[in-house]
């Protein structure tokens, strides 16, 4: 019988703490007591602001409830933040700034009955394989699906119209599908004028991009771009669904603003059908997020410096609250570098190896007087580490509820025991939080939820027991008898101004190419992403071998193989201006010369992320992940004798 992964032989069992420059096992009492005077010596030192936690996307909306409490409560300071970061912090930053709330604004359902679905940087038959059947179920049913990537991905094999534009172009080719759009009267006046503000200056900003320029500029034929512009206007519904191509690049959140605009100049968000998604990449960055495990936004996503929202908090919770922002991941690991944050808390996170440029982030947290680790695995971060705290895994240990792409909220229960000594995120938190001087014993996730509840209007009607009669329900959920509609604001298509609320703002925007330039020396550009069979960094999925995939590879064009000689298998040497790895030559036809790809599936392996470039969106914090610029050699055989 094939052992099940949480059962895995190299699950971390006990904890353990540094001594001699060496890890070794530790009580619990040892590991909390440790940790706790590490960080009470920081903060008595340099200050609460020298605390940095990283929280986990793949724990429940509990343990991110309760860890950025930790943050903000016992140490005092609002540093804190998830990987969110490090892939949809741009569409959470851009959907605020457009509808002034950073979730999704459609349900699956919806993208079942579309007319036309907009894949765009998404290969979601390989990253969200869940979502991509709801969006399979809506090509049987009629739709058209137009996949917008660089790479002809699986997805776009599945789409009427692959666009295969240049790495960081999307841009230009937004506005381009814009003037098409507007030059042909199909945008829709009657929305623009009741919902939204700033279209004539957006419209003036687009005209620049005929479609014979963006042709030159974003390598799509002008006619593919015209016709993804009238399917998109002429639609009665439209999906339009982001991810990763999207949002990993120095300019992300601009690139969301672009596609945001769009949906604006169609009408294409707030009624049923049409809408805009952006694809989570683990089952609870979503729900991090709205648990206020991010350093600008308070549970329930509210602005922390809002004096009325942090006067609730203040008042629920008896301390008081920076009115400032904390630092985000990108600006942790700068401060570490500076001197400024010098003890961090890790909670189910690996930025060793999931950072741009992975060597300079393991530089910076090895500048930390005191790093604490709270995993399932030892990863290359944990070895880093002066103190390890076994957890729980939280999809099959523990009770609680996540949050999907959808907004909605679903109920998880506890259907294994821990292995060895491991322990809940939240029994880890609290003790921590005792020695720390607060006396935090919740019974149960339940607790931790109804107290959640009180303080985010969002959540208030979402009982435990509501969540399971209705099989999860989607926020906003003020009271206990609403239920309200799947897809987010309705409000701008009420003909009552009074109702409507916030206009809808168009972004003027700038093409702004990628920062790590090619040229003679590193004239390749690779773009990095996920694999059907393989999760993130791998710590939960390389422990076995894949019948599909096994271990990590470069893809190439053939034109690119030819040209540098190499054959299918053989191991080269790939660099960037930042480092080098080896891998083997995997030779993809779908892939256009000039375009090499990578994922960071295996980094024992292969450390695809010592090649990215730490260049980084200056509204969101997110690394250009996407556009580093590379070169391939072959590997010199050594000379016998």
């Amino acid at each position: 019988m094939k052992r099940k992964r949480a059962e895995h032989y190299d699950r971390l069992t006990h904890p353990l703490v540094r001594e001699n420059g060496e890890l070794r096992r530790a009580t619990w009492e040892e590991a909390l007591g440790r940790a706790a005077e590490g960080f009470r010596r920081n903060i008595q030192a340099h200050g609460p602001d020298a605390f940095a936690m990283l929280s986990c996307a793949r724990s429940t909306n509990e343990m991110n409830y309760v860890g950025q409490k930790f943050t903000r409560v016992v140490i005092g300071t609002n540093n804190v933040d998830s990987c969110n970061r490090t892939c949809h912090a741009p569409s959470v930053a851009g959907l605020s700034a457009a509808f002034g709330s950073g979730g999704g604004t459609s349900s699956y359902q919806e993208v079942e009955e579309a007319d036309v679905i907009v894949m765009w940087g998404s290969a979601a038959r390989n990253a969200h394989p869940i979502f991509f059947q709801h969006v399979l179920k809506g090509i049987r049913k009629g739709a058209r699906m137009f996949a917008v990537d660089p790479r002809r991905t699986g997805t776009a094999e599945w789409a009427d119209r692959w666009l295969g534009l240049n790495v960081g172009t999307d841009i230009p080719l937004a506005h381009a599908v814009a003037r098409e759009i507007i030059h042909s009267g199909l945008h829709n006046q009657v929305f623009i004028e009741r919902a939204t503000e700033g279209f004539e200056e957006y419209a003036a900003s687009v005209e620049p991009w005929t479609l014979t320029v963006a042709e030159q500029v974003t390598g799509v034929p002008a006619e593919a771009i015209r016709e993804l512009a009238h399917a998109y206007a002429r639609a009665d519904r439209a999906q339009l669904c982001w991810t990763l191509g999207i949002t990993e690049h120095h300019n992300a959140t601009d690139n969301v603003r672009a596609l945001i605009n769009l949906s604006l100049l169609t009408g294409h968000v707030g009624r049923y059908g049409s809408g805009l998604s952006p694809l989570r990449g683990q089952n609870n960055v979503q729900g991090g997020g709205d648990m206020g495990a991010i350093p600008n936004r308070l549970p329930g996503f509210q602005d922390i410096l809002d004096p009325e929202i942090r006067a609730r908090f203040e008042q629920a919770w008896d301390v008081p609250i920076q009115p400032r922002y904390g630092l985000n991941l990108t600006e942790m690991l700068e401060a570490m570098a500076e001197g400024e944050v010098t003890t961090c808390y890790l909670i189910g996170e690996n930025p060793v190896q999931s950072e741009a440029d992975s060597l300079n982030c393991v530089k910076r947290l090895s500048m930390l007087d005191h790093l604490v680790v709270q995993d399932i695995f030892l990863t290359k971060t944990a070895q880093m580490a002066d103190v390890v705290l076994p957890a729980a895994a939280a999809w099959c240990e523990s009770d609680g509820t996540f949050t999907n792409s959808e907004r909605r909220v679903q109920r998880v229960r506890k259907a294994l025991e821990a292995p060895g000594e491991a322990r809940d995120d939240i029994w880890i938190l609290c003790e921590l939080a005792r020695r720390l001087g607060h006396d935090w014993d919740y019974d149960g996730s339940e607790q931790v939820w109804d107290e959640l509840r009180a303080v985010s209007p969002a959540h208030k009607g979402m009982t435990y027991q509501r969540l399971t009669d209705l099989q999860g329900i989607q926020w906003p959920c003020p009271s206990e008898d609403a239920l309200e509609p799947p897809f987010l604001h309705g409000r701008l298509w009420d003909p009552d101004p009074a109702k409507r609320g916030r206009l809808a703002p168009f972004a003027v925007l700038r093409h702004s190419p990628p920062v790590d330039l090619l040229d003679e020396e590193y004239p390749l550009r690779l773009t990095t992403g996920r694999r059907l069979d393989s999760y993130n960094t791998g710590v939960q999925s390389s422990g076995f071998a894949s019948p599909l995939r096994r271990g990590e590879n470069i893809e190439l064009s053939p034109e690119d193989a030819a040209r540098l000689g190499v054959t299918a298998g053989e191991e080269v040497r790939i660099s960037s201006r930042r480092g080098s790895v080896v891998a083997p030559v995997h030779i993809d036809p779908a892939l256009r010369p000039g375009l090499v790809f990578m994922t960071m599936h295996f980094p024992d392996e292969v450390d695809t992320n010592a090649l990215t470039i730490e260049a980084t969106c200056p509204i969101a914090g997110t690394a250009e992940f996407k556009a580093a610029a590379v070169r391939v050699d072959r590997l010199v055989p050594a000379k016998a004798g």
